[in-house]
């Protein structure tokens, strides 16, 4: 009996330690290459001195070390970036890096030990205690790569890890075209860093040990990559009870002794554990599969908007002698994602768990243009995306596959992902452009080392393939890949290491929506009336079409310097800065509202232009939903830089009209008025008719005075649009008015407001008059946090006041009066008709004392305390 419970503590001791797994992601040393004048096995020797080697940060890149040290300014900021020198100019040796980290670690028994690089940009040699770890040079920056070190590590347990890291071999001039000369793209990297329409240059071109640095400890057999699948047959309900659904899992297991390790593979999901005796072999790695398993009752993983992301915790073990040697913790969202052509669109059309989706995506480049990744911030992009009611997310092929941790937050918010590889048409010769230095011949043939990006694909595939959030993979950005690499990725990697998500073979190909219009298939980029959302017709599963973006006074002040915050004028060369940020034109769209006084004033008309550009363009695309669409994805919705286009919040995370613009017009149950011909249409995108709907349409002048235009009930079925009735005659009547306001309302039988959605309309001219004479409010406003984390905001507005229009509520820090960042509200730039009050619930995280800011277009800037 002692003997048996010896053993018993020994298993679980061991069992506690089973997977240990930690990041070496502090202690970190670098210096120039030019400043060390050793060699790797004598920089990874403990007696080496470390003298005037300054703290590098890892993971992270050469230029976020030189910024961390104070040595390079801000290149966010103002023309910063100009003051940096450039990889191109400088030569490669200007950015190339020893990094050297010491820890303590050492292998007892039969313990494995594992160094783990998730990413490395661009080349790499590697020494551990003298000796190179490393057989050939790491090259690439999308490859994870792994090493055995057991054998390696110091006796006394003291270890010194020493790591250069070069740039590119081709680094690309900066010269101002959509990745520069387009060179870039010889080799596996991020394209966007030699510059885009949307960014200046990143200086030392992402060069570093760009992502996590891992040590993991098992026992004899090291169990990796999973693999897991769910098929979810039939068409299905997000609530009640489900039919089953099976679930297919398989990993590699790898032996690294030179004995044979028998044992039981077994796994556990659900309550369910599925077991399977398997023999390895020394030095073997072989995958294995577990029989099904059939999930009775599954509680199923849907997309944002049409039901919960459920997902299943899970467990993987290798188990010898009542030993577990190692194991591998997941999480699973049961679902199925089929796709299915649209005769009616010419388009794909999108189905999850046997339900038609009507896509409503972003378009995603990287969360930080310097690689600067942190889970918080994933998260809260993600939830921005979630708050938009959009449903998918699609990663655009010039920067990377995006990391698990980004998919994680994917897969908790219920956002779809389109993930495309690493090719654009820009750099990759879809077009003649003067700015290349390649032909398009030789482009095409990029990058250099096709069996480097072959390895890549397979690896990369297997890191995330599990994820309940990705959808599709797409071969490249507006190009495929060259044929190579598209055939094998098409008929061998894909089928092999997936085998369950379609491959577009590049982001507006004819699969995915047939282009019986002309052009690119894409776009367009620009300001647009709103009108034409509605009557032109596009691209019926449109992968890039968008908008304006420019944040709020508050975000301009993040990064333009004073002297040159200057309204831009229309038909004006914009000031330097605001160039060199890209900024778009917002043109004869401001001028309806009044010239911009100053660049405040600009902001806040700017913010006008925002919110009707957005909710109008998913209005537009959702009234013809299944007519002329099975989707839309915009261009784009975030900004890894702080650019003056293309985005819902910028850099800093802080939203602007844009967002709740969108997240209005994208509303899973929706009432709206087409510009064109004043018809109010209704759109559902749930699984069920609804009944009992009472639809109400008022109106109010510039005073506040309301005219009620008709109330009646309703109903509309599943995964449809309905046009109801016209405001023609009711607008007619109001002619003569400089402008007026239209509230559209949705009730329930409760009377509860289902559906929101506020118009301001220009008058006969064109111009908004009647706003810029409208009289100032100043509504009642009150703040409570009942429980931490979660303010809610009232505004009251007096029956006999006008509309108090357009206001924008910014949760602050009471102390230093700065925006709390980021702060979720689940409505914003709200207008409040007279004798009504609305309220917002804003969240946040931290235990800072807060304020609010509320300001509107005919309310004057107000602090209000938080009760």
């Amino acid at each position: 009996m002692k003997k048996f419970f010896t053993l018993l503590l020994l298993s679980f001791c061991f069992f506690a330690n089973a997977q240990q797994r930690y990041e070496l992601n502090s202690g970190w040393l670098c210096a120039n290459i030019k400043d060390v004048n050793s060699n790797g096995n004598q920089i990874s020797n403990q007696s080496f001195s470390l003298n005037n080697w300054i703290t590098a940060t890892v993971p992270g890149t050469v230029l976020t070390t030189l910024l961390n040290n104070k040595k390079i300014p801000d290149p966010f900021y103002g023309m910063n970036n100009e003051r940096i020198a450039d990889v191109y100019k400088t030569g490669n040796d200007y950015y190339t890096y020893w990094f050297v980290k010491d820890f303590d670690e050492r292998a007892v028994g039969n313990e494995q030990v594992w160094l783990q690089f998730r990413g490395i940009n661009y080349k790499a040699d590697i020494f551990l205690n003298g000796k190179k770890v490393n057989p050939n040079v790491i090259e690439g920056m999308h490859l994870r790569n792994q090493f055995n070190i057991t054998k390696m590590l110091s006796a006394n347990g003291k270890n010194r890890l020493a790591v250069i890291v070069h740039p590119p071999d081709v680094v690309g001039n900066p010269n101002g075209g959509q990745g520069g000369d387009g060179t870039i793209a010889k080799g596996l990297t991020t394209q966007y860093t030699a510059g885009w329409d949307w960014i200046q240059p990143i200086r030392d071109r992402n060069t570093g040990i760009w992502d996590k640095v891992t040590i993991e400890k098992t026992q004899s057999i090291n169990i990796q990559n999973p693999h897991v699948i769910t098929l979810v047959p039939g068409k299905r309900l997000a609530d009640g009870k489900q039919k089953p659904a099976t679930v297919k899992v398989s990993i590699e297991v790898e032996n690294p002794t030179n004995k044979t390790v028998a044992g039981t593979l077994q796994y556990t999901l659900a309550g369910q554990t599925i077991q399977k005796p398997v023999s390895i072999r020394a030095n073997q790695n072989i995958e294995i599969a577990f029989p099904d398993l059939t999930l009775q009752n599954p509680k199923l993983w849907w997309p944002s908007g049409y039901g919960a992301q459920f997902l299943y915790d899970a467990q993987i073990k290798f188990v010898s002698n009542a030993t577990t040697l190692d194991q591998e913790n997941l999480k699973i969202g049961v679902r199925q994602i089929d796709n299915i052509w649209n005769d009616q669109t010419k388009s794909m059309g999108v189905y999850v768990n046997g339900q038609k989706i009507f896509i409503k995506g972003g378009n995603w480049i990287i969360s930080d243009a310097m690689l600067r990744f942190t889970d918080a911030r994933y998260d809260a992009e993600v939830r921005y995306h979630k708050d938009m009611n959009l449903n998918l997310i699609r990663i655009w092929g010039g920067a990377i596959l995006e990391r698990p941790e980004f998919y994680n937050a994917c897969d908790k918010y219920g956002l779809l992902v389109f993930q495309d590889f690493w090719f654009s048409g820009d750099c990759n010769g879809r077009w003649i452009d003067p700015m290349k230095k390649d032909d398009q011949w030789t482009r095409r043939k990029y990058p250099d080392n096709h069996n480097l990006v072959l390895t890549a694909i397979e690896d990369q595939v297997k890191m995330i393939r599990n994820h309940a959030s990705l959808a599709f993979w797409c071969g490249g950005n507006e190009i495929t890949p060259p044929e190579d690499i598209l055939q094998p990725l098409k008929n061998d990697i894909l089928p092999r290491l997936d085998g369950t998500r379609i491959l577009f073979d590049f982001s507006n190909s004819d699969e995915m929506s047939y282009n019986t219009i002309g052009g690119n298939g894409d776009g367009p980029y620009g300001i647009q009336n709103p009108r034409s959302f509605w009557a032109n017709k596009t691209f019926p599963y449109n992968s890039e079409v968008g908008s304006v973006g420019v944040g709020d006074y508050e975000t301009l002040e993040k990064f333009i310097p004073e002297k040159n915050m200057i309204a831009p004028q229309f038909e004006e060369k914009p000031d330097s800065v605001w160039d060199y940020h890209k900024y778009i034109g917002y043109d004869e769209y401001i001028s309806p509202y009044g010239k911009a006084k100053d660049v405040k004033d600009f902001a806040m008309k700017a913010q006008l232009v925002n919110y009707d550009q957005y909710r109008a363009l998913m209005e537009g695309f959702s009234s013809h939903m299944w007519e002329w669409y099975t989707g839309s994805i915009i261009w784009k919705t975030q900004n890894p830089w702080t650019a003056l286009r293309g985005q819902m919040y910028d850099y800093y995370l802080d939203p602007n009209a844009c967002l709740y613009g969108l997240r209005k017009g994208s509303e899973p149950l929706h009432v709206m008025m087409n510009p064109v011909d004043s018809m109010v249409n209704l759109v559902n995108n749930g699984f069920k008719t609804l009944n009992n709907l009472m639809i109400q349409a008022k109106a109010y002048d510039m005073d506040g005075k309301e005219y009620l235009s008709t109330q009646v009930f309703n109903s509309i079925g599943p995964s449809s649009v309905r046009k109801l009735f016209p405001l023609t005659g009711f607008l007619k009547k109001l002619d003569k008015k400089e402008g007026v306001f239209v509230s559209l309302r949705i009730l329930d039988e409760k009377q509860q407001i289902l559906s929101d959605n506020f118009y301001w309309l220009a008058g006969k001219d064109g111009a908004y008059k009647g706003l810029q004479k409208i009289k100032s409010v100043s509504p009642t406003i009150v703040a409570v946090e009942k429980v931490k984390g979660k303010v809610l905001v009232t505004l009251n507005n007096a029956k006999n006041n006008p509309v108090a229009f357009f206001n924008r509520i910014a949760l602050i820090d009471a102390v230093s009066g700065k925006r709390i960042l980021p702060a979720f509200y689940d409505d914003n730039y709200v207008s409040v008709p007279p004798g009504e009050s609305k309220t917002i619930t804003v969240e946040y995280t931290g235990n800072q004392k807060t304020a609010l800011e509320v300001y509107g277009w005919n309310v004057e800037r107000k602090r209000v305390e938080v009760n």
